[in-house]
Order: C-alpha cells, then structure tokens, then sequence
C-alpha cells in the first residue's frame, strides 16, 4: 500500500488588510486551549468540493469498483518491485531502512471527512494507528457510532490499528479518509450528512491562517551592517637626505 502524501490544500483563504491583535491573540489562546485538552495541535481546513452540480453532501466515499487496480497498475509496481530485487541486497536494503527510520521525526496525518473537511494533526513515527483513531473518537460529532479510516488508490481500510505509523507508509505523511461504519438505511442516510467534527473543532478552520498573517505583517528589523574599521595610512620613516660630498682644496682636475 502506498500511502498518498498530503499535497497542499486549495486552501479557501481570506485577506487580512488590517490584521487586529485581539483577533490574533484569540486564535492563539484557542489553538492552546485545544493543544492542552487534546494533547496536540489540530489544524481544521476547507477543500473545495470535487463537483458543484450537486447541492447534496457526498455521502463519504465512491464506490469499490472506482479505486480497484488496473492490469497497467499491476505489472507496472510489478516491474519495479523486481528491479529493486535485483538491483539491491537485503542487506543494504535493510541498512538503508534503519537509516531513513533513525531520521522520520514526524508523521503528518490529514484526514479527510465527506463533508469536505479536513483535519491535520501530528504524530511521532513510531506511534500506532490506534492513536489516530483514539483521537478521531474525541473530535468527531457523533462518537457513539462506528466507523473507519482508509486509503485510497486501492480503497484500503485501516484495520491494523496496531501497525505504526512507520511501518504504515504514513512517514512524513498521508492523506487518510473517515467514514461512518453503517449499512444503508435512514441511518446511515442521516449520519453522514454531517457535521462530522464537533463544533469546537471545527471552529478551528480559518485560524492558522490568521496566525500566519500576523507573523507576515510584523516588520523584521534589518540586521546592521558590521562597521569596518578603516586602517590609519602607514607613515614611513623619512631617512635623512645624505650632504654632498665636498672636494678637497687641493685636488685640482
């Protein structure tokens, strides 16, 4: 499985002509209330829906035939699979493991929600799957219904929880989609008409940016210039001139 790594969002991003410090200091105080409850920082954004034809919220995800594999797909990671093999010991295979292991520090996870949400939190490489999901239990609107996490291409779920997030192929990081664990019905009909992230969460959205506006507004101040000492001229010794030697008298050419 190849996780996909989060791209940059087509954020809907507001302009701050005039940037006000009791806004900026609510953020700030909101994105620290949230960190010390939740134990991290939670980053909420907005992503434009895939079609506006519809007035209606997708109901979470396509169906299975949409993210099978082709027969191109299969030969072609085929092929790469066996030139790796061959091309590269066991050995070094493994040196070169534990080496890109030693260096992961951190593990960006986006979640996504079908009402187009997105939630963005950190984890350390080695923490498991089951850490992600014992958050998604804290933030989402309705806690008491099941529901999964998956991959896509191929629709995967996610049911080693055990597995780290290393090992997962989350590492620096991934783009993961939720989904209510239902069978159709009114149900399952009503639950993923959202909201999906309590309200306290969600509130989030739009609040990094105003933090990242502030910090570009505020005026850097210029390095000096280190002053060079201009050297003093070197006086040099003036030497006495030397008299012009006298004739003697008596010497007569």
């Amino acid at each position: 499985m190849v996780a996909e790594a989060p791209a940059p969002l087509p954020l809907k991003r507001r302009r701050f002509t005039n940037i006000d410090p009791m806004e900026v200091e609510a953020a700030k105080a909101k994105f620290a209330a949230i960190k010390e409850k939740f134990g991290r920082e939670l980053r909420v954004f907005q992503t434009p829906a895939l079609s506006t034809s519809s007035n209606e919220v997708s109901n979470s995800e396509e169906t299975d035939d949409f993210y099978e594999f082709t027969a191109e797909d299969y030969y072609r990671i085929l092929a790469a699979k066996k030139e790796d093999k061959l091309l590269r010991t066991r050995k070094l295979r493994e040196a070169e493991e534990a080496a890109r292991r030693s260096k992961a520090t951190k593990a960006v996870i986006r979640v996504r929600f079908p009402d187009h949400h997105t939630l963005e939190v950190t984890f350390h490489p080695s923490e498991t799957i089951q850490s992600l999901v014992d958050l998604l239990t804290k933030v989402v609107a309705q806690p008491e219904l099941p529901f999964y996490i998956y991959t896509t291409p191929p629709k995967r779920q996610l049911k080693d929880v055990a597995q780290d997030f290393y090992s997962a192929g989350f590492v620096p990081g991934a783009i993961v989609y939720f989904s209510y664990d239902l069978p159709n019905g009114d149900d399952s009909t009503y639950a993923n008409s959202g909201p999906f992230l309590q309200e306290e969460i969600a509130s989030l959205k739009g609040l990094e940016l105003i933090a990242e506006q502030s910090q570009q507004a505020e005026p850097v101040q210029p390095t000096p210039e280190p002053v060079t000492a201009t050297p003093s001229p070197i006086v040099q010794d003036q030497k006495p001139a030397g008299k012009k030697p006298v004739k003697p008298k008596w010497l007569k050419l």
